[in-house]
């Protein structure tokens, strides 16, 4: 968990963000508000708001899936970025949390792009699927619990179209994928999905350096 991309000192990171992020009012607004929460070290990096919002504007999507929702940073920077006749799916399970981000998306003025479903991620993804939603997505932005993490890769597969995106957030983990020593449960999680996607013939993948780690996969 990140909130500048790693690598990054705080000088370099200020630079960027004063010359490459052009950062809405009320995604500053929310950032300062998440600093002050527990658990604030899972807001992403602005920079990766910008990144996402990005790949929704060059890709056209229209219909958006979000697994981890969090305060709302990531599904408000991409709400913004579609169309007015867009919309985003987010799963969360956390009330608290996604009450701030219900407020963020009032005030950014897309709190009518968005869908907030409240349970576990895995229960979401099947009932998405048993109601045909196969395909029907455009892009994915995986950024919850690791340990079900390949879980929820499988079955962004299967709800976004093929030529859509997958997104994944902290697949370099501070480092720790890459250091053998380290072997717990999260690290492990990530560390196979990132060999598995890697070598998966469904996928084109580029792994970038933003933020934790943003894995981002074209379905073929």
């Amino acid at each position: 968990m990140s909130n500048r991309s790693i690598g990054l000192d705080e000088e370099l990171h200020a630079y960027l963000l004063t010359v490459g992020v052009r950062e809405p009012e009320v995604l500053r607004a929310l950032r300062d508000e998440t600093a002050k929460m527990p658990n604030a070290g899972m807001q992403i990096a602005p920079e990766e708001g910008a990144t996402l919002a990005m790949l929704v504007r060059l890709t056209g999507a229209r219909r958006i899936l979000e697994v981890g929702t969090f305060t709302g940073y990531s599904s408000t920077a991409m709400a913004l970025a579609l169309p007015p006749d867009g919309r985003i799916t987010c799963c969360d399970v956390s009330r608290e949390w996604t009450d701030v981000a219900r407020r963020a998306w009032t005030d950014a003025g897309v709190a009518d792009r968005v869908e907030l479903r409240l349970g576990p991620a895995v229960e979401t993804l099947s009932e998405l699927l048993a109601a045909g939603g196969a395909g029907s997505f455009d892009l994915a932005f995986i950024d919850a619990d690791k340990a079900n993490y390949d879980a929820y890769y499988e079955g962004a597969l299967r709800l976004v179209r093929p030529g859509g995106l997958i997104t994944i957030d902290n697949v370099l983990w501070s480092g720790r994928v890459a250091d053998p020593s380290v072997n717990d449960d999260d690290t492990l999680a990530i560390r196979e999905l990132n060999a598995k996607i890697a070598a998966d013939p469904r996928v084109d993948v580029v792994m970038l350096p933003v933020a934790d780690g943003l894995t981002v996969a074209r379905i073929r």
